[in-house]
């Protein structure tokens, strides 16, 4: 499994396909698990329907980009499936993390195992309750917590985590810190979002909580554009996502400049995965005005989640 380290340097120069990476992949410390992810996260939903060759394909080009770092889960399609063998070539160079959106105890167990044996894993780094957005959600849960504690207890997974999708999110997850030890969360993150001053007070209410506790954060839909509508989705992704270097370097970079964030799933598209990366090798400090500015950019964007 990959390890503890502190240096944020992978490569000088990474060639990957027709293009240069002159910059290499930053790495930062994901909370008190003391691992030094990547801030590229790749996404194991890119791989739902993909063929085993595009899968190698595209795991190599993240690796050789520098990431270290791989989130799936079984409600992904053939994910896990196709991500076993790669992950089993490459176990001592990846955090690997996956989910459960199960509620019952025995069926959280059962997810687990099965996770592993796709997985070619005898533990994973990172096991997550998955989708828990609002606080009903988070009661239903409350045996499944228990099925985690209790798989880090026993060596099945080092660490475990929630995420959450919607805009009770950082409220939701604010209330399962409090209640149970997490080590990492999950939670949306785009300048629209933070275009919501009930969203942003939350956000910012969960990142104090963060460092208090030093709970690794991760960010989800740093790619998003807006809903499909009643578009025909050009895209595997289940909103329309932004594509060019450009458009990904804002929200990417809002993502990354958000304090306590140690990185962003990739979205679930390998098409994407190129420009994806390259957004990322341009991670630098933002400023204030240039995280207001993002905000004002795409104010007129359609919201992703609904209101409650």
């Amino acid at each position: 499994m990959a390890t503890a380290h502190k240096d944020t340097q992978v490569s000088d120069q990474i060639s990957i396909g027709p293009r240069r990476y002159g910059r290499s992949m930053e790495t930062r410390r994901l909370g008190r698990t003391e691992h030094w992810s990547s801030v590229a996260i790749l996404g194991g939903a890119a791989f739902w329907d993909a063929s085993p060759e595009a899968t190698k394909g595209i795991v190599e080009m993240a690796l050789g980009a520098g990431v270290n770092h791989v989130d799936v889960a079984p409600q992904y399609g053939r994910a896990e499936e196709l991500l076993g063998p790669q992950i089993a070539l490459h176990r001592e160079e990846l955090f690997v993390a996956c989910k459960t959106l199960r509620h019952n105890a025995k069926g959280v167990r059962a997810q687990l195992e099965n996770s592993l044996e796709r997985l070619h894993c005898d533990a994973v780094d990172l096991y997550q309750l998955h989708a828990v957005t609002d606080m009903d959600e988070l009661n239903r849960r409350e045996d499944a917590v228990e099925v985690l504690l209790q798989a880090r207890d026993e060596g099945l997974c080092r660490f475990i985590g929630i995420t959450g999708h919607g805009l009770t999110t950082p409220k939701t997850q604010l209330e399962a810190l409090r209640r149970y030890d997490f080590d990492t969360v999950m939670l949306p993150i785009n300048p629209r979002l933070f275009g919501e001053p009930d969203y942003e007070r939350d956000v910012e209410a969960l990142l104090e909580e963060v460092r208090t506790r030093d709970v690794g954060v991760m960010a989800i839909k740093a790619a998003t554009a807006r809903p499909w509508g009643d578009r025909t989705p050009t895209a595997t992704t289940w909103y329309e996502p932004y594509r060019t270097v450009e458009e990904l370097t804002r929200g990417i970079g809002f993502a990354l400049s958000t304090p306590g964030v140690t990185g962003f799933c990739m979205p679930g598209d390998i098409d994407l995965v190129p420009n994806v990366l390259e957004a990322a090798g341009r991670s630098v400090p933002w400023s204030d005005e240039e995280r207001t500015q993002a905000v004002e950019d795409v104010r007129s964007e359609p919201p992703l989640f609904v209101h409650a």
